[in-house]
């Protein structure tokens, strides 16, 4: 199925996601990283990623200072949405001062923009500045944080990306106890009558992914474990990871 792009999607998406929740019908948003990808094929595996009807891609970009990594220049973004411009486009920035990048990123089309909550002293600030763009706004939960540090800005959350492996390199296995803090961000969602969205990022698998869902997350941002360097391709990966994770209840 074909549709044109615009602003009313990704309220529709959200929308749509709260409703089956409600139903408790569960339904997965699988969102690969292109930190996995071969450097030297990333155009083409993206086309793979596409045709295995993925709409949503996770897109990590370090600075070298915020993380001891450095990854992908902005312009990705803008590489992507020119030739996909109906993706969603979900970039995850793991630098200092992500205010200097929020201008640039809508300019290039980002649809979602998250950040980490200590690399900035003025998390409301940039939340609202991101919403006011017209992007989603969310912020990243690291392993040693606790899952309240939220509870001052939640409800200017659209999503919340928490960190099941430590930022900065991707391929990092599933860390022990992100599960029991996944129960406690729902648990926190539904203690304050919030609608974010929940996105688990980081050493994603079956099992856990299973688990996930079941636990309160609608995002899946997938790699090595589930969709990259799997024996049947990027595209069948993809449609196989889906269809496993439909109608997890």
């Amino acid at each position: 199925m074909t549709f044109e792009y615009n602003s009313k999607l990704m309220n529709s998406l959200i929308t749509w996601l709260i409703k089956l929740r409600q139903r408790k019908v569960i339904e997965m948003i699988n969102a690969p990283s292109i930190a996995n990808c071969d450097f030297l094929k990333m155009g083409k595996q993206i086309d793979e990623l596409i045709a295995g009807n993925v709409t949503f891609l996770h897109i990590d970009l370090m600075d070298g200072n915020y993380v001891p990594n450095l990854f992908l220049p902005t312009s990705i973004v803008k590489a992507i949405k020119t030739k996909y411009p109906n993706v969603i486009v979900d970039v995850h920035l793991m630098v200092n001062n992500p205010d200097n990048y929020i201008d640039l990123l809508k300019k290039y089309g980002a649809d979602y923009v998250s950040f980490h909550i200590d690399s900035t002293s003025f998390v409301i600030r940039l939340l609202i500045n991101i919403r006011n763009k017209g992007m989603k706004a969310g912020v990243a939960i690291n392993p040693s944080q606790r899952i309240d540090i939220i509870e001052p800005f939640i409800h200017y959350l659209d999503y919340v990306v928490l960190m099941t492996v430590e930022p900065g390199f991707a391929g990092q296995k599933f860390m022990e106890g992100s599960l029991e803090r996944l129960d406690e961000l729902n648990k926190l969602r539904k203690k304050t009558n919030t609608n974010f969205l929940i996105s688990i990022d980081g050493g994603i698998d079956y099992p856990n992914s299973i688990e996930s869902l079941k636990r309160g997350a609608e995002i899946l941002v997938t790699g090595i474990y589930t969709v990259f360097n799997q024996p049947d391709g990027l595209t069948n990966a993809c449609i196989r990871f889906e269809k496993e994770m439909s109608g997890i209840k």
